[in-house]
């Protein structure tokens, strides 16, 4: 194998457009490897921890972009390090409509602005954030790396302004219809949602719509909003803005569990909002909920509970599915996921039913395939310790084929569980890349059994449709989201007859 790598002087791109540019590169023949980051030295640090920082990448300054590659021969490299900049410049940035020049400062945004997408390297984005904050302008906070104390500093003085800060590293959110960040297309309607999940965010979002409600806006908070230490400073701003909003009818908050005293602080405000709110806090201890607040267990519960309020009628159960039950030596389950939210409520649900869960680990070295444990495993493969020095596998899914791949050779394994994210900033065949791993294997009866789910809708670019026939067309048995998902899983291996899996048509 061969490390090289490029340092391209005072080049600037965002942190999507650099994953999506070196996910086009990790797709020639020969590379095993490729990033493509900004040179700042924490990122110099993450390139040197996944092994990709070569002498010429320790060059570079906070300015300069450094293009990692590590392929099977030097050719190959150099081949594949003059193609990153075309690379580059063919990846879609920011729609422009108009055509106009895009801004490089939040000094040349007009006066009317209220809005700022910041996406630079977390050391600098803080900064940032709080210039936008000084001009009255709302915060959607992309970036990672943004210390606690800053991001405190920023939603305080968020709050001293009236201001809403999404993140940082926020990944999803949608605003009056427009995407920011990950985001699916959804129909409008009366369901806001706010939280500190982003997948899970968009999973209710995407459900709702499919039983036939619609969202008004989606307000991702950033991870760590209801910590003890941010005191969900952004989840009541956003609560008091869906309050104001006419176009909201039911809220809906998602997230892990909050820290106990800041939990019953948003459920003391949401009580107080005058609409209906639906809390969904995953695997946090079970209360009282206030009046007007209706608390939930799982993602399918709060999209259910809120369709049903919008809709004013129960949302029916149109359709079951009946995955096959594996055969032994196979008794793992497997859940490989993209979305943590997703990984995070699947480890709740197998555990209940099957006992012990292994959430994490070790990453394989450099080319080597990965090694799964004698063990129920459930692995949040967007995780920093698996994409270090590579992009989310909402965008490349290297990581999780080699996952998979290992999951599937295992003769122990019973059950792959798999989610498939697509939508406005995906990858745009995903489940392509499953259903070629999937072609040629065995069949459910003699292999492991592979239960997948979906999360978009039929508006998104890749469309629902298509990805989960592609799916259903390779053998895996397509479930409606990723509850009923490790519901069966935890089912079928525990040797019981499966759980119900509920589909809700589009327009019911």
């Amino acid at each position: 194998m061969v490390l090289r790598n490029a340092v391209h002087t005072n080049l600037y791109a965002d942190s999507v457009t650099l994953m999506r540019a070196a996910a086009r590169i990790a797709e020639r023949p020969g590379v095993l490897t490729a990033s493509l980051v900004m040179g700042t030295a924490a990122n110099q640090d993450v390139l040197d921890r996944a092994g990709l920082l070569a002498d010429e990448g320790r060059t570079a300054g906070p300015n300069d972009l450094v293009v990692a590659v590590r392929c099977a021969d030097d050719e190959e490299a150099t081949a594949a390090l003059a193609a990153a900049l075309a690379a580059l410049a063919e990846t879609p940035g920011p729609a422009d409509p108009e055509g106009e020049v895009p801004l490089r400062a939040l000094a040349a945004a007009p006066d009317d602005t209220d809005l700022a997408l910041i996406s630079t390297p977390g050391p600098y984005a803080a900064a940032e954030a709080l210039k936008a904050l000084r001009r009255d302008m709302n915060v959607f906070l992309f970036s990672d790396h943004v210390s606690l104390a800053d991001e405190l500093t920023l939603k305080q003085e968020a709050a001293r302004r009236g201001l809403l800060v999404m993140g940082p590293d926020c990944g999803t959110s949608l605003v009056a219809g427009a995407p920011l960040g990950f985001a699916n297309a959804v129909r409008r309607g009366g369901i806001g949602l706010a939280g500190a999940s982003g997948t899970g965010l968009q999973q209710v979002s995407c459900l709702v719509h499919a039983m036939g409600a619609g969202v008004s806006h989606l307000i991702g908070t950033g991870s760590r909003d209801l910590s003890e230490e941010i005191g969900g400073l952004s989840t009541l701003a956003a609560l008091d803005l869906l309050a104001a909003d006419p176009a909201t009818e039911v809220v809906v908050l998602v997230s892990k569990p909050p820290a106990p005293r800041v939990a019953r602080r948003v459920l003391e405000r949401a009580a107080g909002i005058g609409k209906p709110v639906v809390a969904c806090f995953l695997g946090a201890a079970s209360g009282t909920a206030p009046p007007g607040v209706t608390q939930v267990a799982t993602l399918d519960e709060a999209a259910r509970a809120a369709a049903s309020l919008a809709l004013g009628v129960p949302v029916p159960v149109t359709e079951t599915v009946t995955p096959p039950a594996p055969r032994e030596p196979r008794r793992w389950v497997r859940g490989l996921y993209a979305g943590g939210t997703f990984a995070y409520e699947a480890e709740l649900l197998l555990r209940a039913r099957l006992g012990a869960v292994v959430r994490e680990t070790p990453p394989p070295p450099p080319g080597a395939p990965p090694a799964l444990p004698a063990a129920h495993l459930v692995l949040d493969l967007g995780d920093d310790a698996y994409t270090t020095g590579r992009p989310h596998p909402m965008i490349d899914p290297t990581v999780r084929t080699a996952y998979l791949r290992a999951a599937l050779d295992d003769p122990s394994t019973a059950v792959v569980l798999l989610d498939v994210v697509i939508g406005h900033g995906a990858a745009p065949d995903p489940a392509g890349e499953i259903a070629r791993l999937l072609a040629g294997r065995p069949t459910p009866e003699e292999g492991p059994l592979v239960l997948a789910f979906v999360v978009g809708t039929d508006r998104d670019p890749q469309q629902l449709d298509v990805q989960r026939s592609v799916l259903a067309d390779a053998g895996a048995v397509v479930m409606g989201s990723g509850t009923p998902a490790a519901r069966a899983a935890a089912d079928a291996v525990a040797g019981i007859a499966p759980h119900v899996e509920v589909r809700i048509g589009e327009g019911v």
